[in-house]
């Protein structure tokens, strides 16, 4: 039998190539799967490191929204906490004493009282501070209430016509409420037989033309009303 060597040899050379083609095939296949599963990795880190940043953004969020939150309810207590301070101060105003344009308004009957006792006190120019000699009056003009009954204060406030009608308004109210503090502390005065009025310039009981005048007009004047009927 005799052998082929051509054959053998075609034989060979085919298996080479084979294999060859083979491991061409697989070193072409990891070029191209390698940089794919790399990628692949890369997106999959990036998409890691972008899902722990939302959450730390979220997280941060949240932390935010709460703070904000918390700082507005504060504010809110502390608003509504002022709110009612003001409003307690203001009840106690009111309380303290009765505030009017005109006794006749505010206490019924008046025809039922008489002026037993009155007084005045003046102020400096702009002020709204008793002097010794202002104290001196009232403590003389508080020696009847003790013997008093049945009895009510009207306390007129004024000024001198200098400035405006508004700010002399609320001078007016400083130099009554001063009068009204004094008695009410050194006598203990209730604060329900007070009654307040604050005229301005409205009514001057002296020309404003002269010093001494416009001096006359800076006063509070005291009147001591008795009810005629709880008094005998």
């Amino acid at each position: 039998m005799k052998i082929n060597h051509f054959a053998v040899w075609s034989l060979a050379v085919a298996v080479v190539a084979i294999g060859a083609v083979g491991c061409a095939t697989k070193k072409y296949v990891r070029s191209q799967t390698e940089p794919l599963i790399e990628k692949t990795g890369q997106l999959e880190d990036k998409t890691a490191a972008n899902n722990r940043q939302i959450h730390d953004v979220d997280d941060r969020s949240q932390a935010g929204i709460k703070q904000a939150q918390g700082a507005a309810d504060n504010a809110t207590q502390q608003a509504q906490g002022a709110g009612k301070a003001a409003g307690d101060a203001e009840s106690a105003a009111n309380l303290a004493v009765h505030r009017a344009d005109s006794l006749e308004s505010v206490v019924k009957g008046l025809d039922d009282y008489k002026s037993i006792g009155d007084v005045s006190v003046t102020f400096a120019f702009d002020k709204a501070v008793l002097t010794r000699q202002d104290t001196a009056e009232l403590d003389t003009f508080a020696a009847q209430l003790t013997s008093a009954k049945g009895y009510i204060l009207e306390v007129t406030g004024g000024t001198d016509s200098t400035g405006s009608a508004a700010y002399n308004y609320e001078l007016s109210q400083r130099r009554a409420d001063a009068v009204v503090q004094y008695l009410a502390t050194k006598y203990a005065v209730p604060a329900h037989r007070f009654y307040l009025i604050g005229i301005g310039k409205d009514k001057s009981v002296a020309p404003n033309t002269t010093a001494e005048g416009r001096k006359q007009n800076r006063r509070v004047q005291i009147r001591l009303l008795s009810n005629t009927v709880t008094s005998k």
